[in-house]
C-alpha cells in the first residue's frame, strides 16, 4: 500500500495562502506517498485549480450524513466531490467535542461519503484523562466498534483510521514510539478481526504533534502507514520535510 501524507488545515487559510500549497506541489512532484490537503471548504475549489496535474490531492474536514436538505452551513460529501475533494475527514476529537458527534453520527458521516465516492479517514483517541486511567484501548475499541460500517462495503483502500490522542493534538506532545506501536497493533488486529484480511490492507495513521523533527522515527513504527498533520501542513517548508520522510519510509 502508498502510505499517506494528510495535512488537516482546519480553520485556517485564506487565498493567499495557496502559494503554499503551490510550493508543494513543486517540491514534490511525484512523491513516493499520497499527499494530501485538507483546507477550509472555502478554499477547496480554489485549491482543486491551483494543484490541478499536480501529486497534491484534496479533502474536506468534514461533511453531513445527508446528500442534500435544510441544514443551514452544512456541506454534503456530494458537494466535496463537486467541489474537487476526493477524501474527508469524520470524526475528528475537535468535532467530536465542539460539536457533540457521537459514533453513530460518525458511523452516518462515514456511510454518506462512501457512497459519494470518497475517501473516508476516520479519527479516532482517548482523552489524557483516558490515557492516566489506563482506558486507550478500551476507548479506541469502542470507537472503532461505533463508527464503522459492520461489513467492509468498499474497497479498503477507501476506509482510513486515524489515531490521534487528543491530549497530543497541537500541544507539542507525543506518547511513546512504544504507546504510538500498540495502539496501531491494536486497531489492525481490530479490523483484521472484523473485516477480515481486506483489513490488512487499510490504512492506518498516527496524528497528533507531527513535525519534521519526529516524523522519520514516527513513520518508522510497524502498522504506522502515514499520518494526519495540523499545524505543521500549513507550510510547504515544515509540511514538505514529513512528506519527505513518509516518502523515504
Amino acid at each position: 500500500m502508498r502510505n499517506l501524507a494528510a495535512g488537516n488545515w482546519k480553520m485556517n487559510g485564506l487565498v493567499a495562502d495557496l502559494a503554499q500549497v503551490q510550493a508543494l506541489a513543486k517540491a514534490h512532484p511525484a512523491p513516493d506517498c499520497d499527499v494530501l490537503l485538507c483546507p477550509p471548504a472555502t478554499l477547496i475549489s480554489r485549491m482543486a485549480d491551483a494543484v490541478a496535474g499536480s501529486a497534491v490531492m484534496l479533502g474536506g474536514q468534514d461533511c453531513h450524513a445527508n446528500a442534500s436538505g435544510a441544514h443551514t452551513g452544512d456541506i454534503s460529501a456530494q458537494m466535496l466531490k463537486d467541489a474537487g475533494a476526493s477524501h474527508v475527514i469524520l470524526g475528528h476529537s475537535e468535532r467530536r467535542a465542539d460539536h457533540g458527534e457521537s459514533d453513530a453520527i460518525v458511523l452516518a458521516k462515514t456511510q454518506a461519503a462512501l457512497f459519494a465516492g470518497l475517501v473516508a479517514i476516520v479519527c479516532v483517541g482517548e482523552t489524557e484523562a483516558q490515557r492516566d486511567a489506563g482506558q486507550t484501548l478500551d476507548v479506541i475499541g469502542a470507537q472503532l466498534a461505533g463508527s464503522l460500517l459492520a461489513q467492509l462495503d468498499c474497497a479498503p483502500n477507501d476506509l482510513v483510521i486515524a489515531y490521534e490522542p487528543v491530549w497530543a493534538i497541537g500541544t507539542g506532545r507525543t506518547p511513546t514510539l512504544e504507546e504510538v506501536g500498540a495502539v496501531h497493533r491494536f486497531m489492525r488486529a481490530t479490523l483484521l478481526d472484523r473485516f477480515g484480511a481486506a483489513a490488512r490492507e487499510m490504512r492506518l495513521l498516527y496524528g497528533g504533534s507531527v513535525k519534521p523533527a519526529n516524523a522519520t522515527e514516527i513513520f518508522a513504527v510497524p502498522e504506522v502507514n502515514g499520518a494526519l498533520v495540523g499545524g505543521a501542513s500549513l507550510k510547504a517548508d515544515d509540511f514538505g520535510p514529513i512528506v519527505a520522510a513518509l516518502s523515504r519510509g
